[in-house]
């Protein structure tokens, strides 16, 4: 998510320079529709080839409501395939394949605390037109802490007709396996705040270079072929037509507009032409396989026998879901304070699971493996949301984030995991990468629209009947999404090698190393887990979590093979990769405008002298007047330097 994380539809590369990659397999480009200059007046140049039109609305540019209104339900839509896969995925780990109508308040809250973390990151984070959601880089650990023996599902839950999903034995199978996620989470999230709030994302990037990168993003789509192949092989024939209406839509179609009927006053009922196919692939090609699911089940084509082949392409299994699912609901943190002072000390004295708060569902424990698995999880998060900032930066007319603002944004995004953590998602958030290329489709890079955004995620979550819907899409169906996505998550890494010199037979080894041995180390362990006896229960555990964690094997044997094998930078890709997350100065507005703190937080710390000790505080400016925007003078503009951003520097061995 972050991560070229999260990178999951077919919005998902920003427009790139010459000497930038195109990151995302899925890289589109054009406007989502004839907009007009909001400063002279004139149409925007529909050209899709036309990569060096000017934005439309920069990034502290407020436009009008309505279209802040339906640009932030596009990048909402941009984030639906990967914000819901999440929860769905994770619903195997908690045992809860046969009960919709939980699904359905999972996906509710990631909905919701996404939002919150979006509202978050845009108004006191790195303040860039940012959206925030659910991370695929935790859903590796997360999974491999739910494979452990005492996680794993008891048989009679994989049989619907033996599920009571209202039984106290069944809510407090799926519960306790969340609870453990939650607390996990919580811990593992303070690291990413620590480390952007004290400034030490500098330091870890000195030695995080595409070679470690590459292996690490790589794993993360590689490692879910499973979940793929499962959801997708409960009926090959609608999970291959779901896939192939994804690939007509965001390949073939692309650049093809639909024209809707519009009205202005300047020019009365007109057309407007809107690239529907390269906004909404992923949407549009659910929506069309599961309106076939509809009709083969009303027809009865699909088998009624639960033991016959296609019977879960049936859109009839949960179909009480809708209506037990209520209208308004409010996901939240906590019910009620415990005094567990005395628990927390007799857990941290036996190094066991330890009570942190209540939660949704129930008391949040914490154990040594979950965290430290989380904590891989949580590095790979900030290692890609740095790049994101970059890319974002530049698609939406800004300078490049200085020092301050990523260490705040990175902060932040600790600040999100831990609240989704608390509101019992089982998952963290990160950045969309997906919805920075959305920028680059719409020529809008005004942070309101991620403001309205982040507002609508929030409404979606509210109205519990949005999340239930969402939990009625046939398995299949899901099954053709994730060969899409998770096949562009995989390839997203492997486009990172492209900064590299790939003749250098160093190179090779390196990434070919770490990828194999990311995929041959968690398998065997998966297949023989008392393999790891070290004779203490909390050793192995930790030891059983991290081996399983692809992402962080690959992504270990990538960082200490290319810091300890002999190579120059530009072999190793650091020099590309510095150049290519350089900005040019041009179409941007000043760095103190974009990154300073709102509604005059910057002026009343610039008051006090010991503001220079604080990494994540803007230097001293001038008060200002406005929330969102600041009104610096052309001359404090023309004499202040923007602080230099977090590039890699490359350490040669």
């Amino acid at each position: 998510m972050a991560e070229s994380r999260e990178l999951l539809e077919a919005n998902m590369a920003p427009e790139k320079e010459s000497n930038e990659p195109d990151n995302y397999a899925f890289a589109l480009r054009g406007p989502f529709c004839d907009l007009q200059d909001p400063k002279h007046g004139e149409e925007v140049d529909s050209s899709v080839d036309d990569e060096g039109s000017k934005l439309v609305y920069s990034v502290t540019d407020v436009p009008p409501w309505y279209l802040c209104a339906l640009l932030g339900i596009q990048h909402c839509l941009t984030a639906f395939g990967g914000i819901i896969a999440i929860p769905l995925i994770l619903s195997h780990g908690l045992c809860l394949q046969h009960d919709a109508l939980t699904q359905s308040h999972l996906i509710s809250t990631i909905f919701f605390v996404s939002g919150l973390c979006t509202l978050l990151q845009v108004t006191f984070g790195v303040r860039l037109p940012i959206l925030q959601g659910g991370t695929f880089t935790l859903l590796g650990p997360c999974m491999a802490m739910l494979s452990m023996p005492e996680w794993r599902c008891p048989a009679w839950t994989q049989n619907a007709t033996l599920v009571n999903t209202s039984s106290s034995e069944f809510m407090e199978v799926w519960q306790s396996r969340m609870r453990a996620l939650q607390g996990s989470i919580m811990v593992g999230s303070l690291l990413q705040v620590v480390v952007g709030f004290s400034g030490l994302i500098g330091i870890f990037m000195r030695f995080i270079g595409p070679l470690t990168i590459a292996p690490t993003i790589s794993l993360i789509g590689l490692s879910l072929f499973d979940s793929a192949g499962n959801s997708a092989g409960n009926h090959w024939g609608i999970a291959s037509l779901t896939t192939a209406l994804i690939i007509v839509f965001s390949q073939y179609l692309r650049h093809i507009p639909v024209c809707f009927p519009t009205y202005s006053k300047d020019k009365n009922l007109h057309t407007c032409r809107v690239y529907v196919f390269q906004i909404l692939p992923v949407l549009l090609g659910i929506g069309l396989s599961w309106l076939l699911c509809y009709i083969l089940s009303i027809l009865n084509v699909l088998p009624s026998d639960p033991g016959q082949y296609g019977y879960l392409a049936r859109t009839d299994l949960k179909g009480d879901v809708v209506a037990k699912a209520p209208w308004i609901v409010f996901p939240y943190p906590g019910k009620k304070m415990v005094h567990v002072k005395n628990r927390l000390m007799i857990a941290f004295m036996h190094t066991k699971s330890l009570p942190f708060g209540l939660g949704q569902w129930g008391m949040p424990t914490v154990s040594l493996a979950g965290v430290v698995g989380i904590l891989a999880g949580v590095i790979s998060s900030m290692i890609e949301s740095v790049g994101d900032y970059h890319a974002c930066a530049k698609l939406s007319g800004a300078p490049p984030p200085p020092k301050h603002a990523i260490n705040r944004g990175i902060g932040i995004e600790g600040l999100g995991c831990l609240l989704a953590g608390a509101w019992g998602t089982g998952n963290g958030t990160t950045s969309y990468s997906e919805n920075v290329g959305a920028l680059g489709i719409t020529k809008v890079g005004s942070r309101m629209v991620i403001v309205a955004a982040g507002i609508f995620l929030i409404a979606m979550g509210v109205f519990g009947k949005v999340g239930a819907i969402f939990s009625t899409i046939p398995s299949p169906v899901i099954g053709g999404m994730f060969m899409v996505m998770f096949g562009v998550i995989s390839a997203a890494g492997i486009s990172t090698l492209q900064y590299t010199d790939l003749n250098s037979s160093r190179n090779i080894f390196v990434f070919g190393f770490s990828v194999f041995s990311g995929l041959v180390i968690p398998n065997w362990l998966l297949r023989n887990p008392q393999a790891i006896s070290t004779g203490v229960a909390e050793i192995d555990q930790l030891l059983q979590v991290l081996l399983t964690t692809s992402m962080f094997v690959g992504g270990f044997f990538g960082f200490l093979l290319d810091n300890t094998i002999p190579g120059t930078k530009q072999e190793r890709g650091i020099l590309a990769w510095n150049k290519a997350h350089e900005d040019s100065t041009s179409n941007t507005v000043d760095s103190e405008e974009v990154y300073s703190l709102p509604f005059g937080l910057s002026s009343y710390f610039s008051s006090s002298s010991w503001i220079r000790y604080l990494p994540f505080c803007p230097p001293a400016v001038p008060k200002r007047s406005d929330g969102f925007g600041a009104n610096a003078t052309s001359e404090d503009a023309t004499s202040r330097h923007p602080e230099p951003s977090h590039i890699i520097n490359g350490v040669d061995p």
